[in-house]
């Protein structure tokens, strides 16, 4: 199964990142996002808010039940062992961080979660890498900027990427064409402004416009 979402994962490429989305809106947006060919999603813990195990729990298994399988929902920012079991209990089927953490990485593998934790230097990526991380996810991979990752690529070339923060419709297809095997992308797919103004047209057209790319 494990392998599945592995697969899964990298044939679809595109992560969309939704952050302080619930309910009916959330659902509208990724009806909207699979319209557009996007089917990963990642349902966020807000770590600010002291309820948000209960709202990403409840997030992700309406969304389970809704979208049947069509869709493969994560959870992210996953920084404690509670959240790590909340996500699994609720059906998520991967686990995305913005850190490295390793008892979060080998706890969410023997829970059978696919586990893409952040990372941003050599240490870092190693260090998950060698934890068990099935992907590990350069974080923030915008603000470190391509030349950066040219460099690590180098001699790390045995770890799938995925690219995080900062990715957007003129820089995905060069972060693909270096090797990373997908992307996590939030404000232009899942714009809040826009979810809350009902404009789930334009997110369903930015959604082809990123798929159109990850394609090439």
């Amino acid at each position: 199964m494990k392998k599945d979402i592995i697969n899964f994962i990298e044939k679809n490429k595109i992560i969309a990142i939704c952050r302080g989305i619930y309910g009916e809106k959330l659902v509208q947006l990724v009806e909207a996002l699979y319209n557009g060919g996007v089917k990963l999603v990642e349902v966020t813990f807000d770590q600010g808010d002291e309820n948000c195990i209960e709202k990403t729990s409840e997030a992700i298994k309406e969304l389970t039940s809704k979208f049947n399988g069509k869709v493969k929902f994560g959870a992210g920012t996953v920084i404690t062992t509670e959240q790590v079991y909340a996500a699994k209990n609720s059906g998520a089927e991967y686990i995305l961080a913005p850190n490295s953490d390793v008892e979060i990485i080998k706890l969410a593998n023997e829970l059978d979660l696919v586990t893409i934790p952040g990372a941003m230097t050599s240490t870092e990526i190693l260090s998950a890498h060698k934890a068990g991380a099935d992907f590990v996810k350069l974080f923030p991979a915008g603000t470190l900027g391509l030349k950066y990752v040219r460099d690590i690529l180098g001699p790390i070339n045995n770890v799938k990427f995925i690219a995080a923060a900062g990715v957007t419709p003129e820089n995905l297809g060069d972060f693909l064409n270096l090797g990373f095997v997908g992307a996590g992308i939030s404000n232009y797919i899942t714009n809040k402004d826009m979810v809350n103004s009902g404009d789930f047209d334009t997110l369903t057209n930015h959604a082809k416009e990123i798929m159109k790319i990850a394609k090439e």
